[in-house]
Parts: C-alpha cells; sequence; structure tokens
C-alpha cells in the first residue's frame, strides 16, 4: 500500500489532445485519458496497481468531467489525496505527449472534483466563414447575427431534454456566446454540469440557424416541454473542435506549474504542427483535383 492515504488533497490540471482516445472516462479495452493518468500514478507508485490501472484509484480520487471520444481538454481537474513530491512537472514523468499536467493547487480535505465544480466551460472551435466575405465556402458559411440570436436564445435556465440523450438532469442554467477568429467561430458555453452531449447539440443547432436551414422557431421547438421525434430532432456536431476551457471550484487556486506549462506548450504545439501538415497535404489533394476537373 502506497503513502497516498496519508497525504493531503490536491488538484491537478490536466490538458490533452482528445483525437487518439476514446474518451476520458476509463474503460477496460479502450485507451482512454483517464487510463493513462492512473497508470502514470501507478508508474510513480502513487496507488497499487491491484487488478490493474484500469481498476485502481487512489484515495479520494474523483475528476471534474467525462469528455467523449475525441474530445480535448486545457483544463480538466483531477483531485486525489497525493504525496507533497507529486509536483506537476513529476506526474509528467510517466505521461505521453497528448497529455499534459500542468498546474496544481492544495484543495480543502473531502474535495470532489465532480460534484464540487461550480462552473464549467467549454469551446467549440466550429469552422464556419461569415456570410459575405470575399471568397466564402457557401456550404460552411454562416450569418454571424443568426448565430447569436440563436445563442441568446438558448442562453438562461431551460430544459434541454430536447438536445441530449439523458433522461434527468436536464434543467441547465446556461450562458452562451460566439466570438469570431478568420474562419472559425469559437462558441463558448459555461453552466455548472452538462447533460450528454449537450454541447455539441447546441452547436449543431446553431450552425443550422446560422447557415439559413433553420430558423429560430426551431430553437423554441426544441426548449419546448413536448419531446421531439427522433426524426426531427438534432444530431451532435463532430467532437474533434470541442474542448474543455475551464473549471471553477470555490476556494481552489491553481498555480502554474512554468516547468510543466512549458511542457505542455511544446507537446501540444508538435501535435498541431502534425495536424498543420496532415491538413496541408489533404488540401493539395483537393486542389489538385479541383485543377484537373476545371480543364476537363
Amino acid at each position: 500500500m502506497t503513502d497516498a492515504s496519508r497525504s493531503a488533497t490536491r488538484a491537478f490540471r490536466v490538458a490533452y489532445d482528445g483525437r487518439e482516445y476514446a474518451g476520458f472516462q476509463r474503460q477496460p479495452h479502450a485507451t482512454t485519458v483517464e487510463g493513462t493518468l492512473l497508470r502514470a500514478l501507478a508508474e510513480h507508485g502513487v496507488l497499487d496497481r491491484g487488478d490493474g490501472p484500469t481498476h485502481a484509484t487512489p484515495p479520494g480520487y474523483a475528476a471534474a468531467g467525462r469528455t467523449d471520444a475525441g474530445v480535448s481538454a486545457v483544463a480538466q481537474t483531477v483531485a486525489f489525496a497525493a504525496p507533497d513530491w507529486l509536483t506537476p512537472r513529476a506526474f509528467n514523468g510517466h505521461l505521453p505527449g497528448s497529455v499534459r499536467v500542468w498546474a496544481a493547487a492544495d484543495a480543502p480535505d473531502g474535495l470532489h472534483a465532480t460534484h464540487d465544480a461550480v462552473r464549467r466551460t467549454y469551446r467549440y472551435h466550429l469552422f464556419a466563414p461569415a456570410r459575405g466575405e470575399e471568397g466564402t465556402n457557401c456550404d460552411h458559411a454562416v450569418d454571424d447575427d443568426r448565430v447569436r440570436d440563436a445563442l441568446a436564445r438558448l442562453s438562461g435556465e431551460h430544459d434541454f431534454q430536447n438536445l441530449t440523450s439523458d433522461e434527468t438532469g436536464t434543467v441547465r442554467d446556461l450562458t452562451a456566446s460566439a466570438t469570431r477568429e478568420g474562419d472559425l467561430l469559437v462558441v463558448e458555453v459555461s453552466a455548472g454540469g452538462f447533460p450528454r452531449a449537450l454541447v455539441r447539440r447546441l452547436v449543431a443547432t446553431v450552425r443550422a440557424v446560422g447557415r439559413g436551414a433553420a430558423d429560430l422557431t426551431l430553437i423554441d421547438r426544441l426548449l419546448a416541454p413536448e419531446p421531439v421525434p427522433g426524426e426531427l430532432g438534432i444530431g451532435p456536431a463532430p467532437p474533434e473542435p470541442l474542448v474543455l476551457w475551464d473549471v471553477s471550484y470555490d476556494g481552489v487556486s491553481f498555480a502554474v506549474d512554468p516547468e510543466a506549462a512549458e511542457s505542455a506548450r511544446v507537446a501540444l504545439g508538435e501535435r498541431y504542427r502534425d495536424a498543420r501538415h496532415a491538413a496541408a497535404a489533404t488540401g493539395a489533394i483537393r486542389d489538385r483535383i479541383a485543377e484537373t476537373d476545371a480543364t476537363r
């Protein structure tokens, strides 16, 4: 048995590129972010392996949220009884470049990273050029004013039963906004917690309104108490552009570990570069085919 049970509760900020993971929550036969974190703690001797890292957790362990497969994070938070020497930079010693711990906080005894979170914020990086600009791709372009009107209507306390597969816990007090960053529309959504896939379905709804494929009455229909038939419902937007952006706790202040933060910046920067290279190759193939077709 390790000495973790005699240690103080610590909370750690975790950033990760979720594209190669089957979600955050550990699973017996899949590679997950949580499984990767627990495996690292086992390598550090912070927890007993027991039946394996999939099953073992340190005393008091909990995580802020269970992001879906493909979803990334900058402020996922895990808290547990940790020895004093387990700093973010030490934690990273047994983690891959796709998962980096970059900040930590002394937490009140008994802090539960899931239940004690008071606010969670997600950002969705939607590729959606502004409609009317030169060179706009009409298939993806949106009217920013329509998007913001849609987000305003979705903000506030509503029952989001028609935008999630969950059957309980669907009433939420939510704030939503959007910021234009070139061809990207960054949709930010905050609430105390989120039912399953709510943010991605919300983005899909807003995108449909912004493109003109639906009008604002769709939102009224989705927020109404009557269930929406499946064939008329809204499916979730793709997971890869979604990031768990922030999680806040009363009385918990995180201190950035400069060395760990730089390690995260470099490691995730390399993954960003690789993704850009892959996208450039795909774009070149697209352009070559378009040029060939134009000469026919």
